[in-house]
């Protein structure tokens, strides 16, 4: 039976010494009991301790990284099957896909595309971070060719995948500077490629048709010393593919069946040639549990609605979506520039700096930190009125960067201008629109 915070707090050492990440000793034990942390990270445990804990303290569904050129990916981790339970960690990892049966100019084409597909949404970077790569010959040198190509030209998270181990190695040995995922490893083949797994000490995907196959697979892999595992179901329709990945999801989390308790990877660039419908399942897999998505295109029409889908579904729900404050630039502004000041809620700032680019009227927009409440919520909590938003005037530093002091707020927090100008006697303040559709007007009339 699985162990609670304070039972296992019990058997800490109690230093406090805030090493594993957390700030107590206790956050730490209610981080271990609900499979957010790992034991590996308190440096003070005992041997007798660690023994006793390593059950209870084992994630449901293993962590298993990724290495990109800077930075680490982590697939796995989850605690829950709906995320208004909790939340959602760790987002699908999107790849692309090449093969050794491509030509080079459609290699570099495709590698050159995935570099490009980068956005900055909300504070963050959207983008795929991986490239699985193929064996389509069974020639080693070829594939390892194929695989320093993509290492050289991307800064990528790999996947290497062939049915025959010494090709792999040969990839794995390409790819020494990161930490590929290698596979695959199948019941016929699951000696080989559990001794590669475990003598390069790479993540290993274990792929075959039907439950009882893939829990005896990943029984047997981990007999051999291994825990960081991958699992396809083998599953290449939409209808069974996702309901083995609510399966293996259900049976890693409730009864906490061991053999199941690893990410999992699907593969839409193998279930249809239509790209439009590769998206569309590349969509279901990303909202049902999906660990890893392997596309065979990645274009930005398909990747940027699914990178925005993976942004909401692994956006704490019981956080609002916020932005960071601060000074933000629209349209090169310069010292004469307008200044207008809103909220830090993500939605708001999207449509207002949306407006302000669409007027061509080059503007300072300063966001403050409202945490993530609207206009309208702000100012009733009082998180948005004359004080504060003078405070954050005073200390963003607009100052030093225009010479304008005339300030536009939300038409919604109108009721704040007096108290403004009392706080800032030195700035005029101006009420602009209620509507954002209007604001490209107002600032035109400027």
């Amino acid at each position: 039976m699985a162990l609670t915070g304070i039972e296992i707090f019990k058997l800490l050492a109690k230093t406090n010494c805030k090493e594993c990440g957390f700030p107590t000793c206790l956050a730490f034990a209610m981080a271990l009991a609900s499979g957010k942390a790992e034991l590996a990270a308190c440096p003070y445990v005992s041997d007798e301790v660690r023994e006793k804990l390593a059950e209870a303290s084992a994630p449901p569904i293993r962590p298993v990284k990724i290495s990109m050129k800077e930075g680490v990916k982590t697939v796995g981790g989850e605690t829950v099957m709906f995320r208004h339970e909790k939340t959602f960690f760790n987002p699908t990892l999107i790849s692309g896909l090449v093969t050794t049966a491509q030509a080079d100019a459609d290699v570099d084409k495709k590698l050159d595309t995935f570099m490009k597909l980068q956005y900055d949404r909300v504070g963050l970077l959207l983008r795929p971070e991986l490239i699985a790569v193929l064996d389509a010959s069974g020639d080693a040198g070829k594939f390892a060719a194929l695989v320093k190509k993509v290492i050289d030209k991307t800064d990528a998270g790999l996947i290497l995948c062939s049915d025959k181990a010494d090709v792999v190695k040969a990839g794995a040995e390409a790819a020494k500077e990161r930490k590929p995922l290698i596979g695959v490893a199948t019941p016929a083949n699951a000696d080989a490629f559990g001794a590669l797994a475990k003598e390069l000490g790479l993540p290993l995907i274990a792929k075959a048709e039907g439950y009882d196959a893939l829990a005896d697979l990943t029984t047997k892999l981990t007999g051999m010393g291994l825990k960081d595992l991958v699992i396809d179901s083998g599953s290449r329709s939409l209808k069974q593919a996702l309901q083995d990945q609510i399966v293996l999801r259900r049976a890693a989390l409730v009864p906490k069946f061991r053999p199941f308790g690893f990410p999992t990877i699907t593969c839409p660039c193998q279930m249809t040639d239509d790209p439009m419908m590769e998206a569309l399942y590349a969509s279901v897999f990303i909202a049902k549990y999906g660990g890893i998505v392997v596309m065979s295109e990645l274009e930005a029409t398909t990747v940027f609605p699914l990178l925005l889908e993976r942004l909401n579904i692994y956006t704490d729900p019981q956080k609002p979506m916020i932005i960071s404050p601060g000074i933000y630039e629209i349209g090169n502004p310069g010292p004469d520039s307008p200044v207008a000041v809103t909220t830090n809620f993500a939605l708001t700032y999207f449509i207002v700096s949306g407006e302000i680019e669409g007027s061509k009227v080059p503007t300072w927009l300063l966001i403050q930190d409202t945490e993530g409440l609207s206009v309208m919520t702000a100012w009733a909590a009082g998180k948005f009125s004359g004080d504060t938003v003078a405070h954050f005037v005073k200390k963003s530093g607009i100052v030093d960067k225009t010479k304008t002091r005339t300030i536009i707020i939300p038409g919604y927090s109108a009721g704040i201008s007096g108290d403004l100008e009392e706080e800032l006697p030195d700035w005029k303040v101006l009420i602009g629109p209620r509507e954002a559709s209007h604001i490209p007007a107002f600032l035109k009339s400027l």
